[in-house]
């Protein structure tokens, strides 16, 4: 069955797609195009995170999005060099403050790291992780979202998938959603971090079709 892509960036021009939009946008990052690579430095004290376990509250993290009504698989490779605990990096959809899921790597120094998914719903954020050993991050994630689901996944070689996560998300049907790149340092700052691509592929209905 042939691709349809929702969006396909592969960070060969200086400029952005012009259908991708910042959400607090990182003071700096540019586009390689030596290497095809978006770059980033995460900014102090970004993170998303809602009420759960201490009431911590935060909405500020660098995201880069498109909106979508469509079912889709989005994909991205990304490498970082995680500076301080829990700086991350990976991809995220989201509906509201209240209403999103994040997926990557939470950096744990001295320690054994957490790979993992946070799904919020209603203003709760749900938090499950595997540890992993991993000091560089070199990692490819996937959200596949059909309708009201969604699958996460990641991948050490961007061939061999292993799942994350499959989450229900309270959004109302047919809804729009935004879907892209997120990076933050929730106790740190200057993470740098460099994002191969991202890919955004239409599906069906279908919950088979995630796993075609």
């Amino acid at each position: 069955m042939k691709k349809e892509w929702i969006l396909n960036e592969k960070f060969e021009s200086e400029n952005l797609n012009s259908i991708l939009e910042w959400r607090c946008k990182p003071k700096n990052w540019f586009i390689d195009t030596t290497h095809s690579q978006l770059v980033l430095e995460t900014e102090a004290e970004t993170d998303y995170w809602q009420k759960t376990h201490y009431g911590f509250q935060v909405d500020n993290g660098h995201f880069l999005y498109i909106k979508t009504k469509k079912n889709f698989r989005m994909t991205t490779k990304v490498e970082a060099l995680p500076k301080a605990k829990y700086d991350q990096a990976g991809l995220m959809i989201r509906f509201s403050e209240d209403m999103w899921v994040k997926t990557s790597l939470e950096y744990i120094p001295n320690g054994l790291s957490k790979l993992g998914a946070v799904v919020t719903n209603r203003g709760f954020s749900d938090w499950s992780t595997q540890y992993v050993e991993c000091i560089d991050v070199n990692l490819y994630f996937r959200i596949s979202k059909i309708a009201q689901n969604c699958y996460v996944d990641f991948s050490w070689d961007g061939e061999e998938w292993r799942q994350i996560r499959i989450a229900h998300l309270d959004i109302p049907v047919d809804s729009s959603i935004l879907a892209g790149l997120y990076a933050c340092s929730p106790q740190g700052k200057e993470q740098h971090v460099r994002f191969d691509f991202l890919s955004i592929e239409e599906l069906s209905n279908d919950p088979k079709e995630v796993y075609l």
